[in-house]
């Protein structure tokens, strides 16, 4: 019996039994299905991950750690100022730096008449605005000369609008940040996405920040290498140059993000590997499920057996065709759950507001795993058929 006969037989089979076929297809369908969709989510959150602590742009942190000798030499240390402008002009000299990301950041009240909140105040520089992508939903972004002049000027997030503004358009309020006057010149776009806290922000040219607190701290530096192979070099470079600045010897550090992130994607793997495999037991009972209705059908089907083996099927022939028919079951129900995983975790993926990352080797490794049940699980009811007495057979009723 050629191979197209025996597959044409099969498939006739199948749609005899329509719904016990489904039926039995659907233990697989799940399993596929949700493994792919665990997989695809778990890259996804994986890579989200990893894109907010490491960034896109070639950048490592800046800290300062005092020794317990500064700390005992001078108790009110941590009052200090980190880092210096000094420090920065400084940092900016290194080859492998593309710019340095400096800001100081304070709490206070904000006011505008009646109302007040209290908020985050933050100083940037011009090297901030373009490296963390300030994107403007309404008004302007801070212009060079704001940098340089100290205009009291502000952008403000979301957030800050809706509590304060409602739905009323900032741009052009004065508000008070303390009892500083301070123009709102620009609205940022509402974030979005894993990190998205909705946190009341008002955002100052780094000069304005300096007058509104009367201090000069910059609370934070981060550095941008001129390329990713330049990134750890250039992180060491800038630890020495403000080590040897200030007199110490390891109180500036880097903080390597490429190990933290490698942390964070071994910890993601492990969960995913151990979610996928509570999910592939599905695949393991619909196996079980298949050779159940492949051995009910082998009952049924016994006086056809007979029939054929007396008309000169050989045992191969008979086992052949039992076998491509679980193949085929399995086969189907692999490529639904395939699509269903797809769409399924294109869905969840969207409500978490991450890209799902749908591996192509998990989707072969559905359908070849969908096959090799098919084989696994069939070759027992295919050799109970191939073993049947032609004249047993034929009696059977």
């Amino acid at each position: 019996m050629k191979m197209m006969e025996n597959i044409s037989m099969a498939f006739c089979s199948l749609k005899s039994h329509t719904l016990r076929s489904i039926l039995t297809m659907l233990g697989l369908i799940i399993g596929v299905g949700a493994v792919i969709i665990v997989v695809a989510i778990g890259q996804g959150g994986e890579a989200m991950l990893k894109s907010q602590i490491i960034g896109s742009g070639n950048t490592i942190e800046l800290f300062y750690q005092p020794s317990e000798e500064e700390i005992r030499s001078n108790p009110n240390i941590f009052n200090d100022a980190a880092f210096t402008q000094e420090d920065i002009r400084a940092l900016e000299q290194i080859p492998e730096i593309k710019q340095v990301v400096a800001s100081s950041s304070a709490f206070s009240s904000t006011r505008f008449q009646e109302k007040s909140v209290d908020s985050s105040i933050i100083g940037i520089n011009a090297a901030y605005q373009d490296l963390n992508e300030l994107n403007i939903q309404k008004g302007q972004r801070f212009s060079t000369s704001d940098y340089i002049s100290g205009r009291r000027v502000a952008i403000v997030s979301a957030s800050l609008q809706e509590e304060m503004f409602a739905d009323k358009s900032p741009i052009g309020e004065v508000i008070r940040v303390g009892n500083q006057p301070i123009e709102i010149i620009g609205v940022l776009e509402k974030p979005t996405g894993l990190f998205s806290f909705g946190s009341v922000e008002v955002y100052l040219p780094y000069q304005t920040w300096k007058t509104v607190f009367g201090k000069s701290d910059i609370t934070q530096v981060t550095l941008q290498a001129t390329s990713a192979d330049d990134l750890q070099l250039a992180g060491k470079k800038a630890a020495q140059k403000l080590n040897s600045l200030h007199n110490t010897e390891d109180s500036y550090q880097v903080i390597n993000m490429e190990e933290m992130a490698q942390g964070i994607s071994q910890i993601t793997r492990v969960m995913t590997l151990i979610i996928g495999s509570i999910a592939g037991i599905s695949l393991f009972v619909g196996g079980i499920g298949v050779m159940n209705i492949m051995l009910v059908s082998v009952t049924e089907r016994t006086r056809e057996i007979g029939i054929r083996m007396a008309l000169g099927a050989t045992r191969k022939q008979v086992l052949t065709q039992f076998l491509i028919e679980s193949i085929i079951l399995t086969l189907i129900g692999g490529m639904i759950g395939i699509l269903l995983g797809w769409g399924g975790s294109a869905i969840v993926a969207g409500f978490a507001g991450w890209p799902p990352l749908i591996s192509w080797q998990v989707v072969v490794g559905g359908v070849l795993f969908s096959m090799v049940i098919g084989v696994v699980f069939g070759l027992l009811p295919a050799n109970k058929a191939s073993k049947l007495d032609p004249i047993e057979a034929l009696r059977y009723e």
